[in-house]
């Protein structure tokens, strides 16, 4: 939830984006210009107060809401407790996983038997656990990274290891603008680090091309899973073959 500490943030930039000095706002409140200074430090004043700015500023309260809450830091991973909620109703993270491709809640209905009151009753369910915050009419903003992810070991990846690893990979990766490259070998521990970021940077790329490629029409974009992995291992009836 935003504080008034964040409001008055937020109604300090709007001051100085509309040029307005601590003087100009005490005379639109019929207030000394010392008790207005003293206000904002202090960044405590009831709602009316605020309203009283927001009208002197000549912009809406909600707008000012709804700019304070888009500052907010974003998530860039779930606590534990907030991936069991996700996990525990599979419903609900169908619509989650949705909401991280940006699908509307008219997409999710077409696309899934889920009635359109079980998907808002969804979406209220991922404001309440703060990965969206939830607006009129049913949109929504995504309150998470560009680097989110789920936690490595956390509910929502054992769910995926126990459900959906042979699954996804039970695939060919013949089809077009697919594969599956499996590379082995030893390198220096110095360089590990940097192919990783290399991979983390495919990922958050994908992740760009995904956004950017909203304003698309439905029938000119296709649904992928990018799935990007690097680990110090070796398979078990290998490990169990080697020499004491």
């Amino acid at each position: 939830m935003s504080t008034t500490v964040d409001l008055v943030l937020a109604l300090k930039n709007e001051l100085k984006s509309a040029r307005m000095t601590y003087a100009d706002l005490a005379r639109s409140l019929d207030m000394a210009e010392s008790s207005v200074k003293r206000m904002l430090a202090k960044s405590d004043m009831p709602l009316s107060r605020v309203d009283a700015i927001c009208r002197a500023l000549k912009i809406d309260f909600a707008e000012l809401a709804r700019r304070v809450a888009d500052a907010q830091p974003l998530l860039k991973e779930l606590t534990q407790e907030q991936e069991k909620a996700v996990v525990k109703d599979k419903k609900l993270l169908l619509v989650a996983i949705s909401v991280l491709s940006q699908w509307t809640l008219e997409q999710i209905v077409a696309a899934y038997r889920i009635s359109e009151a079980e998907c808002i009753g969804c979406l209220a369910q991922l404001d309440r656990i703060g990965i969206i915050e939830l607006r009129p009419l049913n949109r929504y903003r995504l309150k998470l990274a560009k680097t989110f992810r789920w936690r490595p070991h956390g509910p929502v990846m054992e769910f995926f290891r126990e459900n959906v690893v042979l699954d996804y990979y039970r695939g060919g990766f013949d089809g077009p603008a697919e594969g599956l490259l499996l590379v082995h070998g030893s390198i220096s521990r110095s360089l590990a680090p940097a192919f990783l970021e290399r991979l983390q940077r495919v990922a958050q790329d994908f992740a760009q091309q995904h956004q950017t490629d909203q304003k698309l029409s439905a029938k000119d974009r296709e649904g992928y899973t990018l799935l990007l992995g690097m680990r110090n291992w070796e398979f078990e009836l290998f490990t169990r073959l080697r020499r004491a």
